[in-house]
C-alpha cells in the first residue's frame, strides 16, 4: 500500500503572526500570504505554514533551509537588515559565522519568535 498524496507544506509555530509575517516579508523578502494561519510562499513552490501557539516555544533544530548561491553575501545581504549568525560552541564558523568545508556551505539564524532557519549554499 503506497499514500496517494496531493501536495505537501510545512509549518512553524510563532509567538505572533503579524509579527512572522513582517519580518519574513519585509526583512527576508518573501512573498507571505496574510492570515491568521499565514503562509510563506517558497521560491521552487514550497509552502510553509506560520501558525500561532499558546507559549510558543522555539524548535531546537532547524526548521527552514534557504538554498543561495553564495553563503557569505547572504550574511552580508542578512547583515544589512540586522541580523547577525547564530554562532553555536565546538562548530567550525568561521569569522563571518559560516560554517564552510563540512557539507554544504551553511550559516544560522533566528526569525522574531526564535526558530532557527539557515541559508546554506545550493
Amino acid at each position: 500500500m503506497t499514500l496517494t498524496c496531493t501536495g505537501a507544506f510545512g509549518g512553524m509555530s510563532v509567538r505572533d503572526v503579524p509579527e512572522a509575517v513582517r519580518f519574513w516579508r519585509e526583512r527576508i523578502g518573501l512573498t507571505v500570504e496574510d492570515g491568521p494561519i499565514a503562509t510563506l510562499l517558497l521560491p521552487g513552490g514550497g509552502r510553509v505554514i506560520l501558525y500561532p501557539k499558546q507559549d510558543h516555544e522555539p524548535a531546537t533544530f532547524t526548521v527552514l533551509n534557504l538554498e543561495v548561491d553564495d553563503v557569505g553575501a547572504a550574511i552580508r545581504e542578512l547583515g544589512e537588515v540586522g541580523l547577525e549568525p547564530v554562532r553555536y560552541p565546538g562548530m567550525p564558523q568561521d569569522e563571518d559565522g559560516a560554517m564552510r568545508g563540512h557539507g554544504p556551505d551553511i550559516a544560522w539564524f533566528t526569525d522574531p519568535s526564535g526558530n532557527v532557519f539557515s541559508v546554506l549554499h545550493s
